[in-house]
């Protein structure tokens, strides 16, 4: 399960989970969280994209890291 919270992509920038949910259609968990850098829009994403590991360069890498607890 994906926590809500502060994550690093693996190119650097920071993001923050706001929460998790189903789509409506196929039940597939998804992702909506918010930049922390420039107009801090509001993304989903698939939660197995969000999870996953890549290769980059002969590197392996999350695609996003935790790094903290959301402020309250």
């Amino acid at each position: 399960m994906i926590k809500p919270g502060c994550y690093r992509h693996f190119k650097g920038k920071e993001y923050e989970v706001l929460f998790t949910a189903k789509h409506s259609e196929t039940e597939e968990e998804m992702v909506v969280y918010r930049q922390l850098y420039g107009e801090h829009g509001i993304w989903v994403r698939p939660a197995s994209m969000w999870d996953e590991i890549i290769e980059r360069d002969g590197k392996t890498f999350r695609r996003f890291t935790y790094i903290e607890e959301e402020t309250p």
